[in-house]
């Protein structure tokens, strides 16, 4: 999807005309350029901008949501997406950004961000070509003041004489000022709307006895945000109004708090301003660390632009993601939901690492929502269309997890199935036999997460609640079955098909069948069988899927038939679920056949991740086909990783991790590898590592302390959203971020592992 042209030794290279009048006019006068007028670019006439509203008096602003006169006059939100039942993109109207377009008519635009300093602008020309030689059709930049506002059309030049068209977007905060001067060079403008005016953080409480006291503070947003507005539309430049969860301003804070609808009401204001001038080139993007929060916050501007009758693009992003996996899987869990349902016209997948490796992840979530599009893809049509009807009754304003009634102990049972299953959500392993044979059985331990003592196993924190075995070892393999008999001890459910232990008895094993026959056996396990599993392909009918409480099985594993859409499918089953008030804990067992661990976690987050995002599903079963051979400990570290991210079972810590870029105080890469080593084992503890305190405190929302840079070689550590120590030297601040964490009673010591060896001499 990149307009990109590259230059070789064979090729000749072609810039776009808008390439050539920009150039010329750059290299007329690079510190003040002024662009092609609107006329060279669209033919448009050019309307005199004192013909719009100058005052926030004049401006139509969007009714207020919160006396009511919104839900009055336009009638309460009916719809956030195309369609519940079938993959549509949201139509929108289509947005220029120099030779690209955004919106529902174009390719999902794939976009990254530089990580130079701006003002090093042979590093900066370097890298974003790189970017472009990768695939990117988009590169964001930042522009802290004048200087790096005038290294921006530097950089714009150098790219031209290059052959390079690739658009560049300049990252604002705090300085309107600036931003009407870069404007001049680049293609596009991102503002923050917490920062860009309105920008106090003081999180001083302010009490708003009316509306009318919120809304009057508007003027110094209008007078901030006209000028460039005008400047956009003269120069046919492109906005992003983009909104980030943790630099919402103290008068939003204070308003409407740290909320989805905080995120939206603040866009909203300043899309109305864009629009009181007739300026309509801009998109939206609602950004935050959290995926559940950053999702919820989408939607509802969804709704909001569906019941306003708008059609502005969405940039997707989970900001401050963190790197390999779990950074991917973040990103897939939010960005992969909302593309699921047709929203989304560009992505960015934010890593703590080179701009370039994100192209892999952005393009890969890309060519999966593509993928799935009922009016381009005939077979994912097919897959949607053959969901039995259902009727979607999510609520997309708030998020509610559904969680399962965890079975209880009967009386006579000599295994404790309580433990089978965590509330907070589950993760069951799938093991063969001969992962048990003599000699494996202490290695399987590990890989599984037990801690042994005396070679014996017992659950720690990251344990697979139960494992699932399609084979069991020979009734005759005493090591095998003890190691079996050992996990069960202590609260390791072992799930078998029935068939399987009608021919390979295993005393208090969990017998797995398929719905169907359950229902026609009403429930009948074989002999020495604890308890009854039933698994839900999609295909079964509304009643066959409602008796499922009568058999009172112990879980319900959810295995949606290759012939459906596994989203629809899902949701349907939920829907059921719900309506009968079936509280059985529901696993998504989830078969992969990719090799690519980083592929694994983009398709876990988004086919996976779209549904707990909606509360629905208490735990995950990733089971290997094919030629794979990712370990069991891989397998195991990634479902949790999944449970982590959706926000429902904290294993280790959760980091906050910047992408880094131009403005960034120290090495971000390395410093959070340090970091990472050194607080990693700390479940429940929520570390924010920033490489500038751009956004203010607010960056903190999500995290217990923060590491920030906010000098050269300095750093500020914060515990919640309070600096709490001020200019550490980078080479302490490490040691000093633990010492807080243990000043705050948030700290544990790293257990030592026992070695396997020893466990084996046990």
């Amino acid at each position: 999807t990149t307009t990109t042209t590259t230059t070789t030794t064979t090729a000749m290279v072609k810039i776009s005309p808008y390439a050539v009048a920009t150039v010329l006019a750059l290299a007329t006068n690079v510190d003040a350029f002024v662009g092609p007028s609107p006329s060279v670019l669209s033919g448009s006439t050019k309307l005199q901008m004192s013909a719009y509203p100058s005052s926030a008096d004049d401006i139509l602003w969007t009714p207020s949501i919160k006396t009511g006169e919104r839900d009055d006059l336009l009638g309460p939100m009916t719809k956030y997406c195309e369609d519940l039942y079938s993959v549509t993109r949201r139509k929108t109207r289509t947005v220029t950004c120099g030779p690209i377009q955004f919106g529902s008519d174009h390719p999902i635009v794939r976009q990254t961000m530089a990580t130079t300093d701006t003002a090093n602008v042979d590093a900066s020309i370097e890298q974003i070509m790189r970017c472009a030689d990768k695939g990117f059709d988009l590169i964001r930049i930042t522009v802290q003041g004048k200087r790096e506002a005038n290294a921006a059309a530097k950089i714009r030049e150098g790219l031209f004489k290059k052959g390079y068209d690739i658009p560049l977007c300049a990252d604002m905060h705090f300085q309107p000022v600036v931003a009407q001067l870069v404007a001049d060079a680049v293609e596009k403008i991102r503002i923050n709307p917490g920062n860009f005016a309105d920008g106090r953080k003081d999180f001083e409480e302010k009490v708003y006895e009316s509306e009318a006291d919120y809304v009057k503070e508007r003027e110094y947003l209008v007078e901030a945000m006209l000028p460039l507005v005008q400047k956009c539309k003269d120069l046919n430049r492109c906005m992003r109004i983009g909104t980030n969860h943790g630099s919402l301003s103290s008068r939003v804070l204070s308003y409407y708090g740290d909320t989805p609808r905080g995120m939206v009401e603040s866009a909203l204001e300043f899309a109305d301003i864009c629009r009181s001038q007739d300026y309509h080139n801009f998109v939206f993007s609602m950004k935050a660390s959290n995926p559940l929060v950053m999702v919820q916050s989408y939607r509802l501007l969804a709704s909001e632009m569906y019941r306003l009758d708008w059609d502005y693009p969405l940039h997707l992003g989970v900001t401050e993601a963190g790197e390999g996996e779990d950074g991917r899987m973040k990103s897939a869990v939010g960005i992969g939901t909302l593309l699921a349902d047709g929203l989304g016209d560009t992505v960015r997948v934010s890593l703590t690492e080179d701009p370039e490796f994100e192209y892999e992840p952005c393009n890969r979530l890309s060519e999966m929502a593509e993928g799935r599009l009922a009016a381009t893809n005939p077979e994912a049509a097919a897959r949607q269309s053959a969901v039995k009807k259902y009727v979607d009754t999510r609520d997309i304003t708030t998020y509610s997890r559904r969680v399962g009634t965890l079975p209880t102990k009967k009386e006579g049972e000599k295994v404790d199935v309580e433990q089978f299953l965590n509330p907070n959500g589950s993760v069951i392993s799938y093991i063969s036999p001969k992962m048990l044979s003599e000699g494996n059985a202490p290695y399987l331990y590990k890989e599984l997460g037990f801690k042994t003592a005396v070679g014996m196993p017992f659950k720690d924190i990251a344990t697979s609640d139960s494992v699932f075995m399609r084979e069991l070892p020979a009734t005759d393999d005493s090591n095998a079955r003890t190691a079996l008999r050992r996990m069960m001890e202590v609260g390791t459910g072992v799930i078998v098909p029935a068939e399987e232990l009608k021919e390979n008895p295993l005393e208090n094993a969990v017998a797995l069948v398929s719905l169907t026959e359950a229902v026609k056996s009403n429930g009948e396990i074989p002999e020495g069988a604890i308890r009854l599993a039933v698994e839900i392909d999609g295909s079964e009918d509304d009643d066959t899927i409602a008796k499922v409480k009568d058999l009172d099985p112990v879980m319900i594993f959810i295995a949606i038939d290759e012939e459906l859409s596994q989203l629809h499918a899902s949701r349907r089953i939920f829907e059921i679920l719900k309506t009968n008030e079936i509280n059985v804990p529901a696993i998504h067992h989830y078969k992969s056949s990719v090799a690519d661990s980083n592929d694994l976690a983009l398709e876990l987050g988004t086919k996976i991740g779209s549904l707990l995002t909606d509360g629905n599903g208490d735990g995950i079963l990733i089971e290997q086909v094919g030629e794979t051979n990712f370990s069991v400990e891989f397998l195991r570290n990634t479902g949790f990783s999944l449970l982590q991210g959706c926000r429902m079972r904290n294993t280790k810590t959760e980091f906050v991790s910047c992408p880094s870029c131009g403005r960034t105080l120290f090495d971000l890469q390395e410093t959070t590898a340090k970091i990472t080593e050194a607080t990693g084992h700390l479940p429940g503890v929520t570390v924010a590592v920033m490489g500038c305190i751009v956004n203010g405190p607010g960056e903190m929302a999500d995290a217990d302390f923060g590491y920030v840079g906010t000098l050269p070689g300095k750093v500020d550590l914060y515990y919640g959203k309070e600096v709490v120590r001020k200019n550490i030297p980078n080479d302490d601040a490490v040691e000093s971020l633990v010492e807080l964490i243990k000043e705050y009673g948030m700290w544990k010591e790293k257990e030592v592992e026992e070695e396997v060896e020893e466990a084996v001499a046990a």
